[in-house]
């Protein structure tokens, strides 16, 4: 059976950890590929999640969106926007809900999301 929106990400999280859910089907089907594509990163990167989703220090690979994608809403719930670099072009982002201690995976794919192309003039 194929994962969809709401679905947990892997095995009900442990106490002190956080549960990964996708937002919406198409950051399921687009974690399918990003694990096909690229497995042992792909692993770190929930077990990121699962552990440290907003970590003290912010790094390249790891860090918080900015300008207007800083935040998504979701369940009528303001959060805030993260993105792990698993490859090259392969990303995931997900919304950190406090509330819930749940990161809802809003996007996750093999390549660079459109959504941070800036146009040039």
């Amino acid at each position: 059976m194929t994962a969809g929106r709401g679905d947990r990400a892997a095995p009900p999280a442990p106490e002190g950890h956080w549960e990964v859910r996708f937002a919406d089907a198409a950051s399921a089907k687009g974690w399918e590929s990003l694990t096909q594509q690229a497995r042992e990163n792909t692993y770190r990167a929930w077990i990121t999640m699962r552990t440290t989703p907003r970590p003290a220090t912010e790094t390249p690979r790891h860090h918080r969106l900015k300008g207007g994608l800083a935040h998504g809403s979701h369940r009528g719930q303001t959060c805030e926007q993260w993105q792990i670099e698993v490859t090259g072009g392969g990303r995931i982002w997900y919304l950190l809900d406090t509330a819930r201690e749940t990161c809802w995976i809003t996007f996750a794919g093999t390549g660079h999301p459109r959504a941070t192309d800036r146009r040039c003039p």
